[in-house]
């Protein structure tokens, strides 16, 4: 029996074995080389990934080029239109027809290394790739002769490169410097459109990118539009003058920037032997009075290249150290000059990482300076908040008074240390902490403008200025519903300013500016599936902004503090504030008896 089972074993293995063998020969053909056309065209899908990608690789190509001004104009989300022109040193004939083939580069030796390379494009396939996924123009001049225009047409019916003869190449007349348009982008990738979020949200990644290229690079001219219209415009001077384009008045006036070096105490090769590698530090820095809800506006780039680098923007953070107050975040543009051999701008597909030799004390050196920067400057704060105290407590709900509270049988005694309200409540004296209380009130009320229900709203008479930067006031563009859901609703009033016409009822105070870019920024920085929780983190700050605080309690009469026991009573959690702490605290009368040697 064993025999049979070990030969009926061996008999279906021989057969298994054969079986793969034959499902072997058969997937043999199964993998197979894909054609020129479809490599370029999945190539093209990774580095042209949305319109913001174009502008970035336009832009780098543009300041390779030593441009003194980049001009950047887009139509819709960009999938219409993109065109970026410059005053850079521009290409001949051979070059420019060069260019939009892969991997045809000037930037870069055909068996170099991108380490240490000190150009911000390197790898010759950004034209090429743009021109496999829209219609692309190129007119260009080194400023000597007539100059040339280079058409390859992507959303052609076939595949259009510059390996084939569809591509056209013709003199032009130009200035020196490289003008190109992109059109129809995605036209031929359904998918990759449908993709996209709308038009002013794709603008105001563009919008902000562009931005980014603007502070890293102050001594070059920016311009952006967007429809026709001016939305941005540095004059090349300077990083304070890039400060107030991009930003406003208020934030350039409330700054300082810094220019310092810095010794790495390692060593690093040169013609003489090994030298001490030093990294420069250059920015413009708002003072602690200037402060955003999130990190968005720490911008650091490394030399010249705008770049994501948690390790360097946590090291500007901790430049500022206590000088911000909690849960507040600097305005900061930080440029980190370093030997190109010290940098690997390799190891991000879209170039917006980049790897560092000796990071950690590149940021200790970010994080010097930035300290050394604010230390002595004037960071006294200064804040212009209306109070009106008394709509602060303004019912919500019916008004017939449905729904009765947990707290209806309590009684305000009065308030302790002008914050902690004292209330009977049947055998137990409740302390109640006043400011978490009114947080709870306020954010229960917002959260419901994300249930169905429409928050109630305050007219601003006259309407409120708010001096947004150029991303934000593309933001604000893209999320006006979601901020008129909040309460702000909000009107164009020239360039990067905004009115603020309304502001959220339930506050019972005038929100300031803060509060609104609070909500901004929130709701720009939810397309993700955490949208949910950014919206909650959003409101609960934004229920803090106007909260009785400390000082506030004693002004109130005994009806308020059971208008706010009220209120407190008909939220679903009463009995903790958004961030978590405790509102209420409980004595029972047995505790006193117990303690005073009473029976009762």
């Amino acid at each position: 029996m064993t025999g049979d089972r070990d030969g009926d074993r061996g008999a279906s293995g021989r057969r298994g074995a054969a079986d793969a063998r034959g499902d072997a020969a058969e997937d043999a053909g199964r993998v197979r080389r894909l054609d020129r056309a479809t490599v370029d065209r999945i190539a093209a899908g990774e580095v042209v990934t949305r319109p913001a990608r174009v502008v970035g690789e336009l832009v780098d190509n543009a300041l390779d080029a030593d441009a003194s001004r980049v001009e950047i104009a887009v139509d819709g989300d960009g999938t219409d239109r993109i065109r970026v022109a410059d005053d850079g040193r521009g290409m001949g004939r051979a070059d420019a027809a060069r260019a939009v083939e892969r991997h045809a580069t000037s930037k870069l030796a055909p068996d170099g290394d991108p380490v240490g390379i000190e150009s911000l494009g390197f790898r010759g396939e950004a034209l090429a790739a743009i021109a496999e996924a829209a219609r692309l123009e190129l007119v260009t001049s080194p400023g000597d002769g007539v100059g040339t225009r280079v058409v390859v047409d992507g959303t052609a019916g076939t595949a259009a490169t510059a390996d084939e003869t569809n591509v056209e190449v013709e003199p032009a007349g130009r200035a020196r410097g490289t003008t190109v348009v992109v059109e129809d982008l995605f036209a031929t990738r359904p998918a990759r459109r449908e993709s996209l979020a709308g038009a002013d949200a794709e603008f105001a990644r563009i919008s902000s990118l562009v931005a980014d290229y603007a502070l890293a690079n102050p001594s070059v001219a920016f311009s952006l539009d967007h429809d026709g219209s001016a939305t941005l415009s540095t004059p090349g001077t300077d990083r304070t003058d890039a400060l107030l384009a991009v930003y406003d008045r208020d934030t350039a006036s409330r700054s300082t920037t810094v220019d310092a070096s810095v010794d790495l105490g390692v060593a690093g090769p040169d013609a003489t032997g090994d030298a001490p590698v030093s990294v420069g530090v250059a920015g413009a820095l708002a003072y602690p009075s200037v402060t955003r809800s999130t990190r968005d506006h720490v911008r650091v780039s490394v030399n010249g290249r705008p770049v994501r680098n948690d390790r360097l923007a946590a090291a500007v953070r901790d430049g500022y150290g206590r000088l911000l107050p909690d849960g507040r975040e600097p305005v900061a543009a930080v440029d980190v000059s370093l030997p190109p051999g010290r940098v690997d701008p390799n190891v991000h597909p879209a170039k917006r990482e980049v790897g560092l030799r000796d990071a950690d004390a590149v940021a200790e050196a970010v994080a010097s300076v930035v300290e050394d920067a604010l230390t002595g400057a004037d960071l006294r704060r200064s804040a212009d908040v209306a109070t009106d105290l008394d709509s602060a407590l303004d019912p919500v709900g019916e008004e017939d008074g449905s729904r009765v509270g947990a707290f209806a049988d309590a009684d305000p005694l009065g308030v302790f240390r002008d914050l902690y309200v004292l209330v009977e409540a049947g055998d137990e004296l409740l302390v109640i902490d006043g400011h978490a209380a009114h947080e709870r009130v306020n954010y229960e009320r917002l959260a419901r403008a994300f249930d169905g229900d429409p928050v109630p709203t305050a007219a601003l008479d006259p309407p409120a200025t708010v001096s947004l930067s150029t991303d934000e006031a593309a933001a604000a563009r893209a999320h006006a519903d979601d901020l008129a859901a909040l309460g702000f609703e909000t009107e164009a009033f020239g360039g990067g300013t905004r009115r603020l016409r309304t502001v959220p009822a339930p506050f019972g105070r005038t929100a300031d500016a803060d509060a609104f870019r609070d909500a901004l920024a929130a709701v720009s920085g939810s397309d993700s599936g955490a949208a949910r929780d950014a919206r909650d983190d959003l409101l609960a700050d934004l229920a803090c902004h106007p909260s009785l605080k400390r000082g506030d309690f004693d002004d109130l009469a005994d009806g308020d503090l059971g208008d706010l026991l009220d209120r407190l009573g008909e939220c679903d959690r009463p009995y903790a504030c958004p961030h978590g702490r405790p509102t209420v605290l409980a004595v029972d009368a047995a505790t006193f008896a117990a303690g005073f040697g009473r029976d009762r």
